[in-house]
């Protein structure tokens, strides 16, 4: 697998990463531009207060989550809701309950190709 492209992901069979205690990634697919991540996360996992420069949207498909924002907003989410962050815009996350994300990242991640 080249790591300047992936077409092709598989839940069942790519790799499970982990990228926090209780927080496990897949790298489903990206080129230069875009990347695509699935994201299992279990009750009561915390993601410190982080940026970076790629911009990130994604989808809740089942569980519930806390996104704390730089400004000290808090997006309060549900299976169903979407959310943005734009380039180096901070935040975290609290696991309310074991939940399960699809995020997107523009450009692709660096650190998240494997």
């Amino acid at each position: 697998m080249s790591l300047e492209c992936k077409h092709r992901g598989s839940l069942s069979s790519d790799p499970r990463v982990r990228r926090a205690p209780g927080i496990d990634r897949v790298t489903l697919t990206y080129d230069k531009d875009t990347m695509m991540c699935w994201f299992y996360l279990k009750k009561d996992a915390v993601l410190e207060m982080h940026s970076h420069g790629e911009s990130q949207n994604g989808i809740v498909i089942s569980g519930r989550i806390n996104f704390l924002k730089g400004d000290g907003e808090v997006l309060e989410l549900k299976a169903g809701d979407a959310y943005y962050f734009a380039s180096n815009d901070p935040h975290g996350s609290k696991v309310l309950e074991d939940t399960e994300l699809l995020e997107c990242f523009s450009p692709a991640r660096e650190d998240y190709k494997d």
